[in-house]
Parts: C-alpha cells; structure tokens; sequence
C-alpha cells in the first residue's frame, strides 16, 4: 500500500509524516485477540487503511492522531468487524488513561525540541525558540493537561476537541490569569501608583508621563496572557504641565542672562521646546513598546486610543490633537529594522474616533483625518470608530475596544464616582470561539434547527 507524505499531530503538538502501515499494525493486533471466526482477513484490513488514507487526501489540513483513531474505528465497522472495533476501542481506552497519568512529559520535551508545530505557530507575538517563552509554554502545558483533566467539565473538553468550539485560554486557565485590560492609565499617572513595590508619584512632566505610561504597560503585560488598551487623552493634561514648567525656565534664563524676550516671545521658544518634548515623548512610547519583552516571551499587544472629544474642548484638546497628529506622523515615517529599512511597527495599534468636529471638511480637527487616511493609505494604521454609531450601540458611551475589537459591556453595576459608565480599571476574561461553520453544517439548511444548535453551542461557550 502507497504511504502518504501527508502530515499528522501527534497528542503532544508535533507534526509527524502520515503512516499507514502503523494503522494496519494497530488492526492487526486487536485482530489477533479474537475468535477466527470474527477476524478480519488481509483484504479487509487493507481496505481500513485505503479508506484512511482516501479520507487524509482529501484533507486540506494536517488531521490530528485522534481524528485518525476515529476514522479507523468507523472502517473497522463498515467492514463488519464488530468484535474487532470492540479490541480496538478498548485498547485505545486503556492507552488514554495511560497517557493520563501524565500528559506533560511529551508536550514538554517536544518543545525544548522545538518540534511542537502547534504551539510554534499558536502566537506570532512569541518567538518560540528564546528561553523566556520556552519557559512559559512550559508552564502552559501543565496548566493544559490540569485544564482537561480536571478543571473544566467533560463536556466543554470534548466540544473543543471535536472542534465545536475552540477554548482558547487553557494555557492560562489553571492560575484565572485574565486576558485583555482596559488600563486606567488616568488614575495611575494623576494620583501616583506602585511598580514593583515602588511609589511612583504623579509626573512634572509630559515626557516623564510618557516613560511612566510604557513601565505600566510593561506591568501589565506581565501579569496577563492577552491585549491592552489605554487612552492617548489620558496623557493630554500632562502637555500642560510641561508647557508650564518651560515657560518657567525660559522666564528664569531671561532673568539671569539679561535677555531682551517680550512675552510673545517667551511663550514661542516654550511652545517649539515643548514640541520637541511632544516629539521625544510620543517616541519614546512607539520605541519602548516594540522593543519591550515580557516575562512570558512576547511583545505587548498594546492599543492607544486617540478620541478628541474625550477630554475638554479648548487648550487640552488642542494638546490632545497635536499629539495625535505626532502619533500619525511618526507612524508615517515607521521605524528601522535591523537592516537599516524603515518599515511598520507592529505596536501600539491605532484607533482613531470619528466625531463631529473631525468628520467634515469644515470641522476644526478634519486636518487631523485627513493625515490618519495617509497613514492608514502607508501603514494599515488607524483603524476607526464611528463616535456616532457606538453612542447607539453603547447607550451612549464611546471608549476603547481592544486589539482584537471586543469591547467591553455596559454594564450599570460598574460606574465611576461622578455616576457615568466606568470602562478604564476593567478587563476581560476568557475567549472561547464558535464554530459557526459547523453550526451550519450541522443544520443542512434548516433555519430553525440552525438556532437550536447555535443557542446549545452559545450555552457551552
């Protein structure tokens, strides 16, 4: 019999050449252990592996080792060897609850091997072959075993392993990390917060808020599995603060040099001063956020929000906008990779919020949406949000989605002090996909059996 060149998952995620003959020893064994009477023949058994090997060929994926199982019990019955699908089936029993007793020790050493084809190829944020993600994937594979095994219901394992649904956090699972946050990165830098068990007081300036803002994401992005957002309005009133603090130090180099500067003329040597800070700082996020690695090996999937109307119209919203328009333009330019190319960063994603005063040509930001279409037109950056549209679907709200767009509910349980809708300060938590395709399969074009079978698979998400 011809064997196949056609690729198979073993249980511990490696990706190994299809072999037929393997099946056909499997048979032949479970074969042995009955009565002559209700054996199969050679024919027989070959046809089994024929039927395998037609069903692979026709499979546009790599086909799990379970799959495979499957599909040799279901030939094994088409040929009416029923008590040989019996053997079969018991010694597959009692092989799973061997590998039971301990499902980590493969996974584990196929990764220090880095033949895990799965798991190399689960997280484009990871590089899989430096020890800080090695590490973590370890730590996953013992969460993964303990997330079947014993803490999630049989009934949810077995959906996601016939592909029904697809749970996606079991890695993580065993240790309730959450996923994706929604940073109040406010409260932190206007009222000070802790980084490893150190105050940090609010910021005296725009480019130290800026600094202040990467080691929170940092923070962050080692004390959970998924994505993060924070708001670029939030950084605004620290633009302010510096404008203050340099038009004090350009009064006092006035003062002590005897320099013949009118007032006007001050407050323009502060305003180009605190462009370039505007520039240093915004740069600084862009750099450090890239070059960041977290204690589980992967760069932080970082969002920035950037909604003019989020802060009060006047000064601070104009600050807002320039600083808008420095993310836009440094996003233009992109940063160099390690051939000296410029080329576009993966992090922060950009989101950027249509409203009123920056949709049409007349309204006073449009400039400002006119540069975020060239940089989406060069680099795929922003994406949009309809401030109009959220507003009906979110009683009114407008706040940041995460990297993957999933939003946050409104909640009426959650609200701040002043009574609004409290979003920064919360997370969410577990991600399980649907296999609507299925869904629809499994109905065969009945409407009404399609929402019985899709209400029964959104109740086991």
């Amino acid at each position: 019999m011809e064997v196949l060149l056609r690729k198979v998952i073993k249980r511990n995620g490696q990706e190994v050449s299809f072999d037929v003959n393997k099946i056909l020893n499997a048979i032949r064994k479970a074969n042995n252990e009955i009565a002559p009477i209700h054996k199969l023949n050679e024919y027989q058994i070959a046809a089994v592996g024929n039927l395998v090997v037609d069903q692979i060929e026709k499979s546009n994926h790599a086909v799990a080792v379970e799959d495979i199982q499957d599909m040799v019990e279901r030939g094994i019955m088409e040929m009416r060897g029923y008590e040989v699908a019996q053997k079969y089936v018991r010694y597959r029993y009692t092989r799973e609850l061997a590998r039971k007793a301990n499902t980590t020790d493969d996974g584990i050493l196929s990764l220090i091997d880095q033949i895990n084809e799965e798991v190399k190829q689960e997280n484009s944020n990871k590089n899989p072959t430096i020890n800080s993600t090695q590490r973590d994937y370890m730590a996953g594979e013992v969460s993964k075993d303990l997330t079947k095994r014993i803490l999630l219901p049989e009934d949810i394992v077995q959906a996601h392993e016939q592909g029904i649904i697809h749970f996606h956090d079991s890695d993580y699972f065993a240790q309730k990390e959450h996923n994706c946050d929604l940073i109040n990165l406010e409260d932190m830098l206007q009222n000070g917060t802790c980084i490893s068990e150190t105050k940090i007081d609010t910021p005296h300036s725009f480019y130290t808020a800026c600094n202040v803002t990467t080691q929170i994401v940092a923070q962050v992005a080692s004390n959970q599995y998924g994505g993060q957002s924070f708001s670029l309005g939030h950084l605004a009133p620290f633009v302010q603060v510096s404008r203050e603090k340099i038009t004090k130090e350009v009064l006092a180099e006035r003062n002590e040099l005897n320099l013949n500067y009118s007032d006007e003329q001050v407050k323009q040597i502060a305003e180009r001063r605190l462009k370039d800070e505007i520039n240093r700082g915004i740069q600084t996020i862009q750099y450090q956020l890239i070059t960041l690695m977290t204690c589980n090996g992967q760069a932080p999937f970082v969002t920035m929000f950037m909604y003019l109307d989020e802060v009060p119209e006047g000064q601070t919203r104009d600050d807002l906008a320039t600083l808008i328009e420095e993310v836009l333009k440094q996003r233009i330019q992109g940063v160099k990779n390690e051939k000296g190319v410029w080329i576009t960063p993966a992090f922060p994603k950009i989101i950027y919020v249509l409203d009123e005063d920056n949709v049409t040509p007349d309204s006073k930001y449009w400039a400002l949406t006119e540069l975020a279409a060239k940089c989406t037109a060069k680099r795929m950056v922003p994406d949009y949000i309809s401030a109009k549209v959220m507003k009906e679907m979110k009683q009114g709200c407008v706040y940041p989605c995460m990297g993957c767009r999933s939003f946050l509910t409104v909640e009426d349980s959650q609200r701040n002090a002043d009574g609004t809708h409290k979003f920064y300060g919360r997370f969410n938590q577990g991600v399980v996909t649907i296999n609507l395709v299925d869904v629809a399969c499994s109905s065969n074009g009945d409407m009404e059996l399609f929402w019985k079978i899709l209400e029964e698979r959104l109740e086991l998400c």
